[in-house]
């Protein structure tokens, strides 16, 4: 087995000099880590297994830089005859950080293909233009793709405007503000250049944590789920993209490990990747977003294990547990199995050994070095900011597994009372789960083992404490989807002859936009022909809100005694009856599929999305009418 961190029953998060975030107090002792680490050791020896904290394996000159392109949604740079034309919408989206980013990684893979007497690669000067004034000025006077990546490069990357940001200087005990407006990497370059002296963050417990307060802006705040599958497909590069200029900002490394091949397996449940076991479980049930079997556990553990006195860190017996492992691989899809049999620390048991043996990390290899690397950002605010990012890059199965272990994890929290479980018990308890896997073995340097188990058990209490916050699509990455699609969607071939007319249309598009942006007002027809006679028509002005919409909506269908058929529901309005869970949803122009904020101001958002239709649903889905610009 490959070298472990040491148990230490007697390690406790102690400073090792004065400017440490770590506190030395009796509430923040390891020992929940180290007892942890000896159950899975011995859990891995009894199996012949090998398991460790992963870290990065060595690569190439060159090699990781061409796999974050790849990643970063920008290989065709890579190639000997890059194409800007199939890069230049999303070179267009970046602000100045993130394109800096962008061409620190383009450069060193050219300097490596260099190095190496291969084929000539794109100078990356042709990618973002030249520090010399006479070489752009040279390059003006070009013309063809030459000439469209100069006035990319001058004009389309966005301009973030100077802010103050002094606000931010850590208030203990009072609530701050979380902007999610503006981009990280470029509130990071703010901060950098001016006074603020981030203040070393200390290990607390739990519920002196700082507060912090995502504004609502007028267009009311993003959660993931809100937006439709299609638009949260450009996320996970864009989020790339922005952790990587975020890291070059605060001058830390982003590591990421190469991806590994799965090793295939012949169980179904234990040891199964993630997409296997949603693909199995969606035969059963259609739309499943967490594995049946990790939803039983939680449920069980919900249920009858919230107030058992240790839960999770008293382990159960390693030899009930494999036993009652194969009787879940034989009878868990047939209903035979009989979960009010099962002890509670077992069922605590199988869930951490369910995690342990994914056959890639929960938190994914390429990752998971990325994750544990959070807790060397100093300033808190900016360790929550990675860790957004972060999760915002997770495949989809892996996010929502976490979501809902985090989710069950809280509500151990809660009950702390009954299960002597603090947020800190059960972080350092679920650290060695989450952040060593049998499939990267790798060697700890000397003498870091415990300050890779206490920044291990920190990132897992910050993923608990605030996962509301980090489940947020940040308002600045939702902008940047809507400049994605817009500009996909005015993407023509130069040699089509009509090109003139549809060049002819887009600045026609622009100028209704700019119009539109002058109105102080705005009525919207909200068409409902099956449900009653008239057309509903909302007056917008500045302070109409989603909600507001959703009340008249409701108020009209009670006032006209109507009745709505579906095959989800029956709604029955008698002039008393409400209709509950009504949404209602941003669809087309700029944005795929957008479930609004209830305090979006919805003449601001016809002003970003003139386009859009106004859908408004029940939840669960099921189409009532749409509203349309009149």
């Amino acid at each position: 087995m490959n070298q472990l961190p040491p148990k230490n029953p007697l390690a406790s998060p102690v400073s090792e000099g004065p400017n440490s975030r770590v506190e030395s107090v009796d509430n923040l002792s390891m020992d929940s880590f180290w007892l942890e680490v000896e159950n899975i050791k011995l859990s891995a020896e009894a199996e012949q297994e090998e398991c460790s904290i992963a870290d990065v394996k060595t690569q190439e000159e060159g090699e990781a830089e061409a796999e974050w392109l790849q990643d970063a949604g920008l290989s065709d740079l890579l190639g000997d005859r890059a194409s800007e034309n199939d890069n230049i919408v999303l070179l267009s989206t970046l602000t100045k950080t993130q394109a800096a980013a962008v061409q620190r990684r383009l450069d060193t893979y050219s300097r490596s293909r260099r190095r190496k007497n291969k084929h000539p690669v794109r100078d990356v000067r042709d990618i973002f233009g030249v520090v010399s004034s006479e070489e752009t000025a040279a390059e003006k006077k070009d013309s063809g793709p030459d000439q469209l990546w100069h006035n990319l490069r001058t004009s389309n990357v966005q301009r973030t405007e100077p802010q103050d940001y002094s606000c931010t200087v850590r208030n203990p005990g009072k609530e701050e503000v979380f902007n999610t407006d503006i981009a990280y990497s470029e509130q990071a370059a703010v901060l950098l250049k001016g006074s603020f002296c981030s203040e070393p963050r200390r290990l607390k417990d739990g519920n002196t944590l700082t507060k912090f307060k995502i504004p609502k802006g007028r267009l009311g705040v993003t959660r993931i789920g809100d937006l439709s599958a299609q638009d949260m497909k450009k996320i996970p590069t864009l989020a790339l993209i922005e952790l990587t200029a975020l890291c070059d900002v605060l001058g830390f490394e982003l590591k990421r490990n190469k991806a590994t091949k799965l090793k295939t397996t012949e169980k179904r449940l234990f040891g199964v990747s993630l997409n296997t076991l949603l693909e199995n479980d969606q035969k059963l049930l259609p739309n499943t977003k967490v594995p049946l079997l990790l939803q039983a556990l939680l449920s069980c553990l919900e249920k009858r294990g919230l107030d058992t006195e240790g839960i999770l860190r008293v382990s159960g017996s390693q030899t009930r547990i494999k036993s009652l492992e194969q009787k879940l691989e034989r009878d868990f899809y047939t209903g035979l199995f009989r979960w009010d049999e099962v002890h509670q620390n077992d069922v605590s048991g199988l869930l951490k050994r369910f995690i342990r043996e994914l056959p890639a990390p929960l938190l994914t290899a390429e990752y998971l070095p990325a994750f544990a690397a959070v807790q060397h950002i100093p300033d808190l605010k900016q360790r929550l900011q990675a860790l957004n990012l972060l999760i915002l890059i997770l495949p989809e199965p892996n996010r929502n597994t976490l979501k809902a272990l985090l989710e069950f994890l809280s509500k151990v929290v809660a009950r702390e009372n009954n299960n002597k479980m603090n947020l800190w018990n059960v972080s350092t308890v679920m650290a060695p789960n989450l952040f060593m896997h049998k499939g990267l073995p790798s060697k700890i340097p000397e003498g870091k083992e415990k300050q890779l188990a206490e920044g291990a058990a920190d990132v897992v209490r910050l993923m608990i404490h605030y996962q509301d916050l980090l489940w947020t699509v940040s308002s600045f990455l939702v902008a940047q989807v809507r400049k994605l699609n817009e500009s996909n969607s005015k993407r023509y071939q130069f040699c089509d002859k009509r090109i003139k007319n549809l060049l002819r249309k887009i600045h026609a598009d622009k100028d209704k936009v700019e119009k539109n942006q002058a109105e102080p007002s705005k009525t919207v027809k909200v068409h409902a022909s099956l449900l009653l006679k008239d057309s509903l028509e909302v007056h917008l002005n500045n302070a109409t809100r989603v909600a507001d919409v959703l009340r008249q909506f409701q108020k009209n269908l009670c006032q006209n005694g109507c009745s709505i058929v579906n095959a989800v529901s029956l709604l029955k309005c008698n002039n008393s009856v409400e209709c509950p869970n009504l949404l209602l949803y941003e669809v087309g122009g700029n944005i795929g599929e957008h479930c609004l904020d209830p305090d979006t101001y919805l003449l601001d958002l016809y002003h970003v999305n003139p386009h859009a239709e106004w859908i408004i649903k029940q939840n669960p889905p099921c189409v009532l009418m749409k509203a349309r610009a009149k």
